[in-house]
């Protein structure tokens, strides 16, 4: 991958690229919104453990292509509240090495169950090799 954070703009505000090249010859996965919550439809209180709960599930949904959260190139966050950004990046950032995927975090008036908090998508991309989750 080439991550792309060109030095005539201004820096990232928090730990992600501005963008992330995908060379060719590369699969793609792209997820859906994951939910923070379990397969028993528990759904904790806390928007940490909602995201850790959303990258679970993402990692689940890459592990059926041979991917895992390292092939991430792209995230897309929504949260409910301004007070659960950290929260959030806090999560994002420990499981995300460096560079850092591409990403977007954005504030959203609500899900379609008001408990929810947090959801997550992502987009992952792995040599066509299958040779993924570094």
């Amino acid at each position: 991958m080439k991550y792309l954070t060109p030095r005539t703009i201004r820096p990232p505000f928090a730990r992600y690229s501005h963008g992330v090249e995908v060379p060719a010859g590369h699969r793609l996965v792209l997820c859906s919104g994951q939910l923070g919550v379990t397969a028993d439809d528990t759904i904790p209180e806390d928007a940490a453990a909602q995201t850790e709960l959303c990258f679970q599930n993402i990692a689940a949904v890459l592990a059926e292509a041979g991917m895992g959260l390292a092939d991430i190139v792209r995230i897309n966050a929504y949260v409910t509240d301004r007070a659960h950004l950290k929260s959030y990046m806090d999560v994002r950032d420990r499981l995300f090495g460096t560079p850092p995927p591409a990403s977007t975090l954005m504030v959203v008036s609500g899900f379609a169950r008001e408990e929810f908090k947090v959801e997550i998508e992502a987009f992952a991309a792995a040599p066509a090799d299958g040779e993924g989750g570094r």
